[in-house]
């Protein structure tokens, strides 16, 4: 079983220095990712995937933030804050595997680990809004047992 906490925490490190350090994903995920992550290729290949979908998508979950964050801009939100929900949006749109509650809880965990002192709660309430829209649109197609629950 791979871990996939630490897989996340990697893919977290390896989006921040595409997003902040303008590096290459190739370059990223040789660096960061493989060196974290060296004898467990199911983290690597998890980490690298959610890597890859989380940067190639970021345009559009930050729309899906926008509509959920009130009086404020993604631009202004705290940078891990952001790339934590972007990453989040991605295990629910493209992670079958992965049950909804799992991802909101170690989105919360990395938020507290990573970010400011709120961040948890404020992370923990907008994936929850998420969440219900994505869900409400049907956008959310989980495979396996128990993985759609409602929060």
């Amino acid at each position: 079983m791979s871990n996939r906490r630490a897989a996340r925490e990697s893919a977290l490190k390896a989006i921040y220095a595409v997003e902040i350090g303008k590096s290459r994903t190739q370059d990223v995920t040789k660096n960061i990712i493989k060196a974290d992550l060296t004898d467990d290729t199911n983290a690597v290949k998890f980490a690298e995937k959610l890597l890859l979908i989380t940067v190639d998508n970021a345009h559009e979950y930050d729309e899906i933030i926008q509509k959920h964050i009130k009086n404020w801009k993604v631009e202004r939100l705290a940078t891990l804050d952001k790339l934590i929900l972007r990453m989040a949006i991605s295990e629910f749109l493209h992670f079958k595997e992965v049950p909804t509650k799992v991802t909101i809880n170690e989105s919360i965990e990395l938020a507290k680990e990573y970010s400011t002192r709120k961040s948890g709660n404020f992370v923990n309430g907008i994936l929850d809004a998420v969440l219900n829209q994505l869900s409400e649109d049907g956008k959310i197609t989980k495979k396996g047992r128990g993985l759609i629950e409602s929060s």
